[in-house]
């Protein structure tokens, strides 16, 4: 069923008025806003009622004005675009009016109190009956009509009913749908809320186990850099005592090499002298010295695979394979302890097995032998 509108003159208006009711409407209560309205920072309004359940809710333990303690200010999120409003201890009494909006209302209001849906509703006529008002809906069709379409119309064979009563159905159907999608919001915001919690809290105990992670991978760095520390040293003590020792049988062979040049150089200048009874004088001496020195046949050398320092070498693949897994434990925090060994006074007792050291390796390998 089509029905005309026959107020085409008032419809502008009605539209704009409805307009501007639209933009009086408080996002909490869904009304309109009541006196006095307050402007927030992010200039949406809301009721000042409104704006103190929300603030109240958000802070519990805030103390109300006629409460004998001061207590700081609080804070609340905007409804309209989630921004954070932080009060100061007057609470939502120390927010700003908005004169404007409350003037608006009052202008609006007004207007609203002259008989504008009256005359609109006498206005409405059926487009099929020129003459005859839509006064009644009907029931099978879902729409309105007036009373010559049930008589004669398309609407004869139909069940109707009063159009008041079905505005006033629909009306009550339509407030409770309301109700309902706001306490659906209310909810989803304080689901919203928790989860906000919980990134924080992610955010909080990411930052905590990736200190804690790092400091731990640190402790092994410095395990590793004295330990590295303590084998080069022993290597070091090693290869200066193997050092003093070979460099010392060098400055005694050195010796022993200079003797004899010596002597040789002196052997050889007597056999040019040509004087016998004088080269007689010497050889007795020469021939003395040279059998002493062929009689040292001892002479010190280090023994075969002195020079070797393998015995210092590092196994480490275990520890590397170890390191490669090293993992985040999955059991209940604790249970990593449960492997160390607990003393008698109830301490904890971890076992630690470290390579011999390389000092006591290196002092079973054989000094310098005789050869002869």
């Amino acid at each position: 069923m089509n029905f005309a509108v026959g107020f085409k003159s008032l419809a502008g208006d009605t539209q704009t008025m409805d307009n501007l009711e639209k933009q009086l409407i408080c996002p909490i209560c869904l009304e309109m806003f009541t006196k006095p309205v307050v402007i927030l920072p992010c200039q949406h309004n809301l009721c000042r009622k409104c704006a103190n359940d929300i603030f109240q809710a958000s802070n519990p333990l805030w103390q109300s004005r006629g409460s004998s303690t001061v207590s700081s200010g609080g804070r609340f999120r905007c409804p309209s675009c989630r921004h954070e409003v932080v009060l100061d201890r007057h609470g939502v009494y120390g927010l700003q009016r908005n004169l404007l909006v409350e003037n608006i209302i009052d202008i609006y209001k007004q207007e609203s109190s002259r008989p504008l849906n009256t005359k609109s509703e006498q206005h409405l006529m059926c487009e099929e009956h020129e003459d005859e008002k839509i006064n009644i809906y009907c029931l099978s069709c879902e729409t309105p009509t007036c009373s010559m379409c049930k008589v004669f119309g398309a609407h004869k064979d139909c069940e109707v009913a009063p159009l008041s009563s079905i505005y006033k159905r629909q009306k009550s159907d339509l407030s409770d749908g309301i109700a309902m999608l706001v306490a659906g919001n209310d909810r989803i915001q304080a689901i919203i809320t928790q989860m906000e919690e919980i990134c924080k809290s992610i955010e909080d105990n990411s930052r905590r186990q990736k200190q804690l992670l790092s400091q731990k991978f640190d402790s092994l760095y410095n395990i590793l850099e004295e330990r590295k520390k303590e084998l080069l040293q022993s290597i070091a003590r090693q290869q200066e005592e193997k050092l003093q020792s070979v460099r010392g049988q060098i400055r005694k062979h050195g010796d022993h090499l200079e003797v004899t040049s010596k002597l040789v150089e002196t052997s050889i200048q007597s056999m040019e002298e040509p004087q016998m009874a004088v080269f007689l004088q010497h050889a007795k001496e020469l021939i003395k010295k040279i059998t002493d020195m062929s009689k040292v046949s001892t002479i010190d050398r280090p023994e075969p695979g002195y020079e070797n320092m393998d015995h210092f070498s590092v196994n480490v693949d275990h520890v590397s394979e170890m390191l490669r897994t090293i993992d985040f434990h999955t059991g209940a925090p604790g249970e990593e302890e449960e492997d160390s060994l607990e003393t008698e006074e109830g301490e904890t007792v971890l076992e630690e097995e470290r390579p011999e050291p390389a000092d006591d390796v290196g002092s079973r390998q054989k000094m310098p032998q005789h050869v002869h």
